[in-house]
């Protein structure tokens, strides 16, 4: 992410001018996120909980939580935690995630569409992944048909230039899609990320009314990394975290089997070694 990119001990130049360079805010250098440790309790749940079955909402996830792990919690207090985790129940519905009504929207368009080949269809999402004594964001790119995972960052802070840099980095280095998929999410309406994609003349599609589900791709990758890394080995610090995900992706792509893709690993569809249509 941009704020690693940052050297708090330059002298030869201030960290009010490098941020202005790299147009990121200040205040995001110093920033570690802060929650008290019951809500650092509850989100911990209500993560383990939407992860187990994201399509439950507040009234759900307040009923889990009694039933579950004995948490009397109103779904105001849930409604906005699940706000700060940056997470929505998956069901029909008008908004697939937080908005910003100034930017603009992108019709949907793969409705019917087959995929059938390797940078066809990209998509990418946000998660949150918690640590011992707080949390990150997980933002990841992926390859629809292959599932293979083509970038992905960490950050501190639910803003757009991290999944700015996992776009830009996997079209760095695999090129580009034909069309990028995403939700409505502000991070992906933004400007700052779709000229990325616009200035590479990348279709830009955007899931709409009654399109929750065309995302679950990612929210399927999700799941994945939750219950298989994430859960296990319970990563108490960012740096911890992020060098765990690395070998993590690595394992997924290149060792691991995909029912999805005939036990095939993604790596091997991705790069051509094997047609699915072929996959034994």
């Amino acid at each position: 992410m941009r704020q690693n990119m940052v050297d708090i001990k330059s002298k030869s130049i201030t960290i009010t001018k490098q941020c202005e360079l790299l147009s990121i805010c200040r205040t995001s250098i110093y920033y570690t996120p802060q929650t008290s440790f019951k809500n650092k309790e509850l989100m911990d749940r209500i993560d383990e909980l939407f992860t187990e079955d994201p399509t439950r909402g507040t009234r759900r996830l307040r009923a889990a939580l009694h039933k579950k792990f004995n948490l009397t919690v109103g779904r105001g207090k849930i409604r906005s935690l699940m706000s700060r985790m940056g997470i929505n129940a998956i069901y029909q519905m008008v908004k697939t995630s937080i908005p910003d009504k100034a930017h603009k929207k992108y019709p949907y368009l793969l409705r019917n569409v087959v995929i059938d080949r390797v940078n066809q269809v990209w998509s990418t999402d946000i998660t949150y992944i918690r640590l011992k004594g707080g949390f990150v964001y997980l933002c990841a790119v992926i390859d629809w048909y292959s599932r293979y995972v083509l970038s992905w960052r960490l950050s501190t802070t639910l803003d757009t230039a991290f999944c700015v840099d996992a776009v830009e980095e996997a079209i760095t280095k695999y090129g580009k899609p034909e069309i990028f998929n995403t939700d409505q999410g502000c991070q992906f309406t933004s400007e700052s990320f779709t000229s990325v994609l616009t200035k590479n003349e990348i279709q830009l599609s955007m899931d709409g009314r009654g399109r929750a589900l065309d995302n679950v791709f990612v929210e399927r990758l999700w799941r994945t990394v939750k219950y298989e890394n994430i859960f296990i080995r319970g990563y108490e610090t960012v740096p911890e975290c992020r060098t765990g995900l690395l070998k993590y992706f690595n394992w997924y792509n290149t060792q691991r089997e995909h029912s999805s893709l005939k036990n095939n690993y993604p790596e091997e569809i991705y790069l051509g070694h094997i047609a699915l249509e072929d996959a034994a």
